[in-house]
């Protein structure tokens, strides 16, 4: 779940950063460039996404299946976690 999670919060992270960058008319307030700081949070939310895939990657990687075979036709399916 924390991939999933963090993938979550990269897409609301660059959607923040691309109604900054593209949406506002006036992106410069009380010396605060909000187009820069919606390219940064763009960027952040980039680099969150793909760091949150890679940890679902390796989570997945980490369970193990194991397939029994009686040798009369039964297989039974098993999910192992290393949690």
């Amino acid at each position: 779940m924390v991939g999933a999670g963090g993938l979550v919060v990269s897409i609301i992270a660059f959607a923040a950063g691309a109604i900054l960058k593209w949406a506002l008319k006036n992106p410069t307030q009380h010396g605060v460039n909000l187009s820069t700081v919606g390219e940064i949070l763009m960027v952040v939310g980039v680099v969150g996404a793909v760091l949150a895939i890679i940890i679902m990657i390796a989570a997945n990687i980490r369970r193990r299946r194991t397939v029994i075979d009686d040798g009369r036709g039964n297989v039974s399916r098993r999910v192992d976690s290393e949690y």
